[in-house]
């Protein structure tokens, strides 16, 4: 992927098109940011997740990753705090990929 293609990934949900109109979350969404790996730049559209949900971070659906059709797995950002409320609530950091 080159820096054109990053630019057009980064603030867009996860699992939207890169060319929906507006890929970006709606203003009730509660998001996490996506740091590192394959989906690194895009959110997460984490509302109505329970805590312990969110604890246990995400294995998501990669097409770049490690392998062809695999999932990267993600990890919520160790000690940081979470805000409450719609937004960007908490970052998941990419831990590597899974078949």
């Amino acid at each position: 992927m080159n820096s054109d293609d990053e630019r057009l990934l980064r603030g867009r949900g996860y699992g939207h098109d890169y060319d929906a109109p507006d890929p970006g979350p709606l203003p009730w969404q509660t998001c996490a940011a996506l740091i590192g790996g394959p989906l690194d730049g895009l959110l997460l559209d984490i509302t109505g997740w329970r805590p312990e949900e969110v604890d246990d971070g995400a294995a998501l659906s990669a097409e770049l990753g490690q392998f062809p059709v695999g999932r990267a797995l993600l990890d919520p950002h160790p000690g940081e705090p979470r805000t409450a409320g719609p937004g960007v609530m908490c970052r998941f950091c990419y831990s590597g990929d899974s078949p």
